[in-house]
């Protein structure tokens, strides 16, 4: 189920990728993991790390990194935002209520939003976004789970990363921005 779309969020380009109409990351509100209203304004000032989850990938155990990430730096500024999605593989087919436990029993203390697409004509108006400020090789489309994208404190979308490279592999970039 799609919660976070709100009319002129994206609409769809000639060649179907979407046409991203906010102006900021700050712009949107989506659902958290309990089904709550979170608008965006509140991470202002933030470095906000956003990824896309899953529980039963061979990427998973970045879990523990992301947490210690976020453990490490939450105090200067960071933010780490999980956003669970079943795309790739069928690899979140957990309820939400699952799918915050695994993250729980796994040390995740960062904010987790409701499953979301992160692709095609029901992808989160917030991942086209994401997508549309930092493209993909060759394509803007994410291409597993655990794509990972890094907002410095004014809200603009800086670097893009890829699966197999791991949260503490991109620690030096997060120091920069805090």
């Amino acid at each position: 189920m799609r919660t976070g779309r709100r009319a002129g969020a994206a609409t769809m380009s000639l060649f179907g990728g979407a046409t991203v109409t906010k102006d900021s990351i700050y712009d949107f509100k989506v659902k958290d993991i309990d089904g709550k209203d979170v608008d965006f304004k509140k991470y202002a000032g933030k470095v906000l790390l956003f990824v896309n989850l899953a529980s039963q990938c061979g990427f998973t155990p970045q879990y523990k990194e992301l947490g210690e990430l976020y453990n490490k730096y939450v105090s200067k500024g960071l933010v780490v935002l999980g956003f669970p999605c079943n795309q790739f593989g069928g690899q979140e087919p957990g309820s939400n209520a699952q799918i915050k436990s695994f993250a729980q029993q796994r040390g995740a203390k960062s904010p987790l939003f409701s499953k979301v697409d992160v692709n095609g004509k029901n992808a989160e108006p917030l991942y086209d976004f994401l997508k549309a400020k930092q493209s993909g090789f060759l394509v803007s489309d994410i291409k597993w789970n655990f794509t990972k994208f890094l907002v410095d404190r004014e809200g603009n979308v800086v670097k893009r990363y890829g699966s197999s490279t791991t949260p503490l592999q991109i620690e030096e970039d997060i120091q920069k921005l805090l």
